[in-house]
Formats: C-alpha cells, sequence, structure tokens
C-alpha cells in the first residue's frame, strides 16, 4: 500500500509523510531505539529490538509491497521524527477485518502534530486496506496519546491493571481501544 503527503505541523515547519523503504532501515533502526529508550509508554525496551539492520531492510520491503499492512516515515527536514504502522492481527476469517497500530515520536518533536498525522495516515491506509477497525493498548498515563486516539476517533472498551510489568516491577495499566471504520 502506497502513502506520501506533505504536511504543515505546528510550528511552521514542513513534515513529509511516506512508506518507509529499505533505504530507511539504519534511521528506523535507529529512531526505535531512541523512542523505546524516551518513554516507558511503548511495548518494548530498546535493547529488546528483534531485528538486525538486514531484517530491518526486509520487514520494510515486506511492508512496502504489502496492501494489509503499512510502515510510515514522518520525516522533518530530511530528519526522521516518527514512524507508524498498522498490521492485521490475524489472517483467520474472525480476525482479518483487525489492524492494531502502533505509532512513535521522537521526543523532539512531541505535540507538533506529527503523532495526528501519522495515526489519520493509518486511519486512511487501514481504510484503503478495508478494515472494519483499529485496535491498540496505551498505557494508561499517556494520556496525550489517549486524548490524541480519542480525538480520531477511538474509543475505549476496558482496562487491563496489569498489561505491561516494567523492569523494576512496576505495573503499567493498560487502556484498550478500538476505532470503528465500518459496520
Amino acid at each position: 500500500m502506497k502513502y506520501r503527503n506533505v504536511i504543515v505541523l505546528n510550528d511552521g515547519n514542513e513534515c513529509l509523510l511516506r512508506n518507509a523503504e529499505a533505504s530507511d532501515a539504519q534511521a528506523v533502526y535507529d529512531i526505535f531505539c531512541l523512542t523505546h529508550e524516551q518513554t516507558e509508554h511503548l511495548l518494548t525496551y530498546p535493547d529488546e529490538n528483534s531485528f538486525d539492520l538486514a531484517q530491518e531492510r526486509q520487514f520494510l520491503i515486506e511492508q512496502e509491497e504489502s496492501n494489509s499492512a503499512v510502515e510510515l516515515c514522518a520525516f522533518v527536514n530530511g530528519q526522521l521524527a516518527g514512524t507508524a504502522g498498522i498490521e492485521p492481527v490475524g489472517t483467520m476469517d474472525k480476525v482479518k477485518h483487525r489492524a492494531d497500530l502502533g505509532i512513535s515520536v521522537d521526543r523532539a518533536y512531541w505535540r507538533k502534530g506529527i503523532g495526528r498525522a501519522l495515526t489519520d495516515a493509518c486511519i486512511q491506509c487501514a481504510k484503503q486496506a478495508g478494515y472494519a477497525q483499529i485496535e491498540l493498548n496505551v498505557v494508561s498515563t499517556n494520556t496525550g496519546a489517549i486524548a490524541l486516539y480519542r480525538s480520531a476517533g477511538s474509543a475505549g472498551y476496558g482496562r487491563n491493571p496489569r498489561g505491561f510489568r516494567t523492569r523494576d516491577g512496576r505495573w503499567q495499566e493498560l487502556v484498550l481501544m478500538r476505532l470503528e471504520l465500518a459496520p
């Protein structure tokens, strides 16, 4: 699935949103490590990246060629500022209508509109792919992300009080959210 758009951010800078390409593998790998170091609101720690550079490159090729998944990059002044993507929950008939959304933005670019732009782009791609709903889990203390997803039309449908367990033993509650795209 192909996507490309240029938007103007809250600070007046332009942001290019486009499919991640194989040539972006190093930058995508690096921003994964950076963003996962900057916050405990994401699923993994930086050292839990299961891809090496070659696997990252192959993943990006597969995502770019997919009709049911997409990995998007947000570039500001040529710098990768964030990534987002959708993937099918599964391929079985009972779940193939559902897509998972994942998003991360470099802290230096928070509150500029990149998260919203990536979210909107993923919604557009999910509609194009024919999904009936997008799902995501958000750490309950990540109030900015919850507000963003609600403003995009997502609704909470449950909570998991022991959704994440940090390395220091704390529990993080997850808010389960869903955006219905079609009946």
